[in-house]
């Protein structure tokens, strides 16, 4: 059954299924009429709400358990409450503070990414999930030749996520510091401030069209460059923390459905596959159950946003957890987290 669109679900309807979810998120149980009639502010018959709840159940957007007269809200429910029904909370100072304080610019970058995941995790009390930058999507900033023994020399690259990596290659011959240092110049004047895709191609179109007119030195320069910015394999990866609170939500703690979602965290490709998803989203997206298009996930939400440098998006934070997450919670915390890794780091 296909979500119904908020115009086709009366306002009363519309309020009650608000506060059936909100009293659902809240307790854990299924919601009765009694209840419903308490917390909804409206003086209306049970008669009149039973009916109300009738509706909303032939909509799709609740059932009722079979042990319980009470309802829960469905995915499609969440769906319309997420869109069109919820209120969400802005931070308070005394959170951003804390979040400013934890996540400074003069961390590395791998640290950095661990201290937002664990943010998210005990801000939450859900799993915090952050994708590390894919190295194609980095910005270089810097590379430096340095000389070993012989005819090998080691590059150090820098990128704008503070990541460093080096890369031994091989050169023609036997080159001193000074011509090194000349080397590393030109090739981070003419290539800093692109990705590494960028200058790959640009390295290699640059030596097909521009041999005969190149000295020496730079010709040497450009060899060298093309090896240090080689293709290697995807090391795409993500950073998880707070696993085990998952096992405090009843509807994720049997232990089947536990073992399925803890080898999910251990694998990560089904939670990269998604977080890669959300790479050319705009601003906070959110998977409910099925949505997400992994069984291993069928009974959980995941909220996620991305995180830019330089007003580009290099990764994908966010949280997991069962679907009645506290939704109006926990998008504030998201967005802002992403913002602020973003610029920690920009900093460095």
């Amino acid at each position: 059954m296909s979500t119904p669109a908020p115009d086709d679900i009366s306002e009363r309807a519309q309020h009650f299924l608000k506060v059936l979810i909100e009293r659902y998120i809240r307790d854990g149980q299924p919601v009765g009429s009694r209840t419903l009639s308490k917390d909804s502010g409206l003086d209306l018959s049970p008669a009149t709400i039973r009916n109300v709840m009738a509706d909303l159940e032939e909509m799709g957007l609740v059932t009722s358990p079979h042990t319980s007269a009470g309802r829960v809200p469905t995915e499609a429910g969440y769906r319309v409450f997420v869109d069109s029904l919820i209120s969400l909370q802005p931070l308070n100072d005394s959170l951003l503070e804390q979040l400013h304080s934890q996540l400074p610019g003069d961390r590395p970058g791998t640290q950095a990414l661990e201290t937002a995941s664990q943010l998210l995790s005990n801000m939450t009390r859900l799993a915090g999930v952050v994708m590390v930058p894919k190295r194609n999507q980095e910005k270089v900033m810097q590379i430096e030749f340095v000389p070993l023994s012989g005819t090998r020399v080691l590059a150090v690259i820098v990128t704008s996520a503070g990541e460093i990596f080096n890369r031994i290659i091989h050169t023609s011959r036997v080159f001193r510091r000074s011509e090194l240092e000349q080397l590393s110049n030109y090739i981070t004047e003419h290539y800093a401030g692109h990705d590494l895709e960028w200058v790959r191609h640009r390295v290699f179109g640059e030596m097909q069209h521009t041999r005969e007119q190149m000295d020496t030195l730079m010709a040497e320069a450009l060899r060298m460059a093309r090896e240090a910015f080689a293709e290697e394999e995807d090391g795409a990866d993500v950073v998880v923390s707070g696993q085990t609170n998952l096992m405090d939500f009843d509807e994720l703690a049997q232990m089947d459905r536990l073992r399925d979602l803890f080898q999910a965290f251990t694998e990560k490709q089904e939670i990269l596959h998604l977080l890669d998803r959300c790479l050319e989203a705009d601003g906070v997206q959110i998977y409910i159950g099925e949505e997400s298009g992994y069984s291993t996930l069928r009974d959980c939400s995941v909220v996620t946003a991305p995180y830019k440098v330089d007003n580009e998006v290099v990764g994908v934070l966010g949280v997991i957890g069962p679907t009645r997450l506290p939704y109006d919670r926990v998008i504030p915390i998201v967005d802002v987290t992403a913002q602020l890794l973003g610029s920690a780091l920009k900093t460095r």
